[in-house]
């Protein structure tokens, strides 16, 4: 078989969360079709037992250990170089170390960068012949531009510079690799007009979804109190976008919607929630999980699937998962930016905190439990099949 590097800004495991689902599937498409050599981090100690199951999937894979503290200190070095803070937050010697090892002795004959701060292990020593991927996911230098535009001095000068640099890495990489690949045609359209001298590298494709995982027919246990409606987040609760939308949902919109209809309840349902986000289970009618087992039971018994995000990047899997589930949605525009118009699907967008409230309340009122035009959608658009192959004859031939 051919050789694979394949370089990813976190273990591949488990797939509980969006880069996660992503990367995963990644891995498991090309283990069966590259021997895939596989450079990584473990951010969380938790996924270590994990470590083993990744290298049963891989000829060769160097895991590396970091400290998000150490991290972040080590990342303000960027400061005094002039680059991304991201840059120096994601730079090992080690690892650095494996992938020039890796290259001279086992070259390989395609090499696939998931996120895009992983770029600048391999900008030097590639063979002439080596497939290169860019998998950027989203423009994550327009995420720092959004940030920046919701903070106050000094971060948000910090956040714009964070923008401006990392938009000057993504660019320059853009330039070497022979596909950008991006998560949705929205996002690669904005790197498109960011960058117009790369826009015929640059490409995209969709999330998937495991509609077998997400099944509505399975039965689960209901995780809630029979006599309540619950309105559900999920999601990772150290993830500010997240933490934003949620703060936000219970302080504009749920006392609304609770005045008329005091047994709603909101469930914010996600690992490592931040102190914020914990003190919110203090307000009637909020209930805080942490981090669960299994988020299925908690989106298949809630009545609505709700996504109030402010800022958003790329497809979220949080709404496609409810959408498999056959799960009501309510959700903000950005939210739902990528998503697929289908005429059987009928989700209720709107941008305001007193919109997020009527159509709760209307959606509740109106006694509709499901949503099966959701899960049609999911089956038509967002298969993880078509999307991996897609990527397999970009590593062979790229864009043409």
């Amino acid at each position: 078989m051919k050789n694979l590097l394949y370089l990813v800004h976190r273990l591949p495991y488990p797939p509980n969360k969006g880069d996660k689902i992503s990367s995963f599937n990644l891995l498991r498409y090309f283990s069966s079709r590259y021997n895939v050599y596989l450079g990584t981090f473990v951010d969380d100690q938790e996924d270590r037992q994990y470590i083993p199951k990744v290298k049963e999937m891989c000829k060769d894979a160097c895991v590396v250990d970091l400290d998000p503290f150490r991290s972040k200190m080590a990342s303000l070095r960027g400061l005094l170089t002039g680059e991304a803070l991201t840059l120096p937050y994601y730079r090992s010697h080690m690892l650095q170390e494996w992938v020039d090892d890796t290259i001279r002795i086992h070259p390989p004959d395609a090499v696939l960068i998931y996120s895009g701060a992983m770029g600048q292990y391999v900008n030097k020593g590639l063979p002439e012949h080596t497939r290169t991927v860019f998998e950027m996911e989203d423009v994550d230098s327009d995420k720092w531009r959004s940030y920046s535009a919701t903070k106050s001095w000094p971060l948000s000068w910090l956040y714009r510079r964070e923008s401006q640099r990392l938009f000057a890495f993504e660019r320059d990489n853009a330039r070497h690799f022979d596909v950008s690949l991006f998560i949705s045609k929205a996002e690669a359209s904005l790197f498109q007009e960011l960058a117009p001298e790369v826009a015929e590298k640059v490409t995209y494709r969709t999330q998937g979804v495991d509609s077998e995982f997400f099944d509505p027919a399975i039965a689960w246990e209901n995780p809630y109190p029979t006599d309540s409606r619950p309105l559900v987040f999920c999601g990772a609760m150290d993830y500010w976008p997240n933490v934003d939308a949620v703060v936000w949902f219970v302080e504009e919109s749920l006392p609304i919607v609770r005045a008329q209809m005091p047994d709603v309840t909101f469930q914010i349902v996600g690992m490592n929630p931040t102190e914020e986000v914990r003190r919110l289970a203090e307000e009637p009618g909020v209930f805080v999980t942490g981090g669960v087992p299994d988020v299925r039971p908690y989106v298949a018994h809630a009545a609505v699937a709700v996504l109030p995000l402010r800022i958003a990047r790329g497809i979220q899997n949080k709404v496609l998962e409810a959408m498999s589930l056959e799960r009501p949605v309510l959700a903000t525009p950005s939210a739902m930016a990528g998503i697929e118009i289908c005429p059987e699907f009928d989700p209720r967008v709107t941008e305001t905190a007193e919109g997020l409230a009527q159509e709760a309340i209307d959606l509740l009122q109106s006694g509709i439990t499901k949503d099966p035009g959701g899960r049609l959608c999911v089956q038509r658009h967002y298969n993880w099949e078509a999307n991996l192959r897609r990527i397999g004859q970009l590593l062979e031939s790229g864009i043409g």
